[in-house]
């Protein structure tokens, strides 16, 4: 199992696909890094646009039957979902946000 300390080197290493920008986006990884038994299996996170600039809460999915219900998967998921904070709320610019305000957001405008 990853530690807390590499997850953003595992999270490069095992980048699927990523898109994001102003308007939101979504990254992708392989789940092969947390264990044989997730072998085959994705995660992702995403986040939508709110308007005025702002983007909404971050959410995550697994194609692991009933994840949620695993320890490993969802330290991985809160990790991964703020590794994608960090791409899409880079430190030092004017839009910055911490992560724990933008999990108090709302997940779409609609």
């Amino acid at each position: 199992m990853a530690t807390k300390k590499n997850y953003p080197e595992l999270f490069k290493a095992n980048t699927l696909r990523a898109e994001y920008g102003g308007r939101g986006g979504g990254i992708e990884i392989s789940l092969g890094f947390v264990g044989k038994k997730y072998a085959g299996h994705k995660m992702s996170a995403y986040q939508n646009y709110l308007g005025g600039g702002i983007l909404g809460r971050i959410n995550s999915d697994c194609t692991f039957k009933d994840w949620y219900g695993d320890d490993k998967l969802n330290e991985v998921s809160e990790e991964l979902k703020k590794y994608f904070h960090s791409l899409t709320n880079p430190e030092g610019t004017w839009e910055e946000m911490s992560y724990e305000k933008n999990q108090m957001l709302s997940t779409s405008a609609y």
